[in-house]
């Protein structure tokens, strides 16, 4: 008998370890609903009607582990068309589910249904997921969490536990929607936000705003993981605990050499993830966590504000471990200077990929095709009998090459499907300016943009170098571009104007950062390189919203392979109509 016990355990144990090796090989299906919705939030003594996803502002954590694959169903109950972007998220042959309107898909409108489909291959950390159609993102927008495969540990010492990730948002008090259109009948600049929140709530130092704070509760001699994203419109934050060190340990779910400092510097579109360490013995104080923009144009054309959570400690020697202390003293953070470029500088050169055998940093060591991009500002003439409020009279505008992207009224991925790309786009995208100035010189007299819709053709699995170069047009200024459907790694970056003879020698082959979205330096460059294995259309803009609307944006048309594993997947049947 004790034998049959014992050969039945055996089994059980046996099944269980299949059971685990299955789940670890293949992952499971995890499904979300998303139910786009209304909602009244008050922020700042104001109430308005946002759009949300199930009613939550910010919306809900994704979470699923590396090889799992992800379905969420969204549907729209709101009059506005609607789209969701997984920020990131490679999607691996399954553009139909990358999101962007009119790029991958005709957006959802009031009444339907879409299911998102997608596979998280080799990925592993934080990503988000946002509306990406207008300024909707502005409100739809969430974490996604991305653990390791059951068994696989952390590349650096164990956190104590995670805390909640740190969302940073922008607030308007005024409808968006009615900022950005307004905006754009007029050819000038949109509003500027009224604040930024981190986790919906703008924090202390705002009007009205105390009781609208988010808190961090930790306890002494700890070690934490806190996920930061950026979510804001359009503004890259500072960011820093008062009295505490970051240890930089991933980027855009990629893992990096560990680094420690007391303020970082993210972009929007951007995630990193840091371990805090807490003070060994109960500090007897409260500690500010403060975000403020960085930017390098005039103050008063951007949103200047600090948005403040709070860090506090659990006493042990008290009963109650819910109720703030407000008698406690409360330190603050120093930020640096909005325009303190050399900070930013300093900081994104220490961002080093692991480049070890478990997590490799696979640079492209030969180059098939290079590029070279011009990222700025520029104008567009006054429409007749119209008076704009752009530089001089003209519409403000924003350009890739000098294209300014016009989004077409059907989907870019549809047509390339089909083949019926006639009257939707050219595959005639320039490669390098037509007409080169210094760009980060005095700018040229015409500061007009052409118009358009171009997509830039590559074979399947070539091997790309972009050199991305600001221009001085209507001003120098950081620009974080993201690119859809790639990682890529960042093998160099420079001011002034991008030199190809001898700029090419100081890159970094090795073990440079590899990530979605990199700030192009304000007044200089930076050169990536990736390998084109993802057929499908890819989206790549600013990721500063504004310069998105005005046309800084552009799309990579990848061809498909010869195997079948290299061919975009047909279309879901559920896709949305235009």
């Amino acid at each position: 008998m004790a034998m049959a016990i014992s050969s039945g355990l055996h089994c059980s144990l046996l099944m269980a370890t299949l059971t685990l090796l299955v789940v670890q090989a293949q992952g499971i299906t995890r499904h979300y609903d998303f139910n786009i919705q209304m909602a009244n939030v008050t922020r700042l003594c104001g109430t308005k009607s946002i759009v949300t996803v199930n009613g939550q502002f910010p919306g809900p954590e994704l979470t699923a582990r590396e090889g799992d694959r992800v379905h969420v169903r969204v549907t729209n109950h709101v009059a506005h068309n609607m789209s969701i972007h997984w920020h990131g998220i490679r999607q691996m042959r399954t553009g139909w589910a990358d999101g962007p309107a009119y790029v991958t898909q005709c957006p959802i409108q009031k009444g339907q249904t879409y299911v998102y489909k997608f596979t998280i291959t080799a990925q592993r950390g934080t990503l988000w997921w946002h509306a990406h159609i207008s300024w909707f993102r502005s409100t739809v927008y969430g974490a996604i969490v991305i653990l390791p495969k059951l068994g696989v540990p952390y590349p650096f010492p164990a956190p104590h536990k995670e805390l909640t990730p740190v969302i940073f948002g922008e607030w308007w008090l005024s409808d968006t929607e009615a900022i950005v259109n307004t905006a754009l009948k007029v050819g000038g600049a949109p509003n500027i936000s009224d604040a930024f929140t981190i986790n919906g709530l703008p924090g202390p130092l705002y009007n009205c705003s105390a009781k609208d704070t988010f808190k961090l509760k930790v306890e002494p001699g700890k070690t934490y993981l806190l996920r930061l994203i950026n979510a804001a419109l359009n503004d890259e934050l500072f960011f820093s605990v008062a009295n505490h060190t970051l240890t930089v340990v991933e980027v855009d779910a990629v893992y990096v050499k560990p680094f420690t400092v007391r303020t970082l510097v993210i972009s929007p579109g951007q995630t990193t993830n840091v371990l805090l360490a807490t003070k060994p013995a109960y500090p007897g104080a409260n500690f500010y966590m403060f975000a403020r923009p960085y930017s390098t144009i005039r103050p008063g054309t951007f949103d200047n504000s600090t948005v403040a959570g709070i860090l506090e400690y659990r006493n042990p020697g008290s009963l109650s471990s819910s109720s703030f202390d407000k008698a406690l003293p409360i330190f603050k953070p120093m930020l640096p200077y909005f325009n303190d470029t050399n900070f930013v500088t300093n900081f994104t050169t220490k961002l080093r990929s692991l480049a070890t055998k478990q997590y490799p940093a696979a640079v492209p060591q030969a180059v098939d095709r290079r590029f070279f991009f011009t990222i700025g500002l520029g104008t567009l003439p006054c429409p007749k009998n119209m008076t704009c409020q752009g530089p001089n009279g003209t519409q403000f505008a924003a350009a890739v090459n000098n294209v300014s992207l016009v989004l077409p009224t059907t989907a870019l991925l549809q047509s390339h499907f089909t083949g019926l790309t006639s009257g939707v786009y050219a595959a005639n995208f320039p490669a390098m300016p037509l007409s080169p100035f210094n760009y980060t010189g005095t700018p040229p007299n015409n500061t007009h943009v052409a118009t358009g819709t171009k997509l830039l053709a590559l074979s399947f699995n070539t091997s790309v170098e972009l050199v991305m170069q600001d221009t001085s047009i209507l001003g120098i200024e950081s620009h974080p571009l993201h690119l859809h459907g790639f990682n890529f790694f960042v093998v160099g970056q420079g001011f002034g104007n991008y030199d190809a003879v001898n700029d090419p020698a100081k890159f970094n082959l090795v073990d440079p950062v590899e990530r979605n979205t990199v700030g192009v330096p304000a007044g200089g460059w930076v050169a990536i390189r990736f390998l084109a294995d993802n057929p499908g259309v890819w989206f790549m803009h600013c990721h500063l919203e504004v310069h998105t609307t005005w046309g800084l944006r552009m799309a990579w048309q990848v061809q498909d392979g010869s195997k079948p594993s290299q061919k975009l997947l047909p279309p879901p049947s559920d896709m949305p109509k235009c």
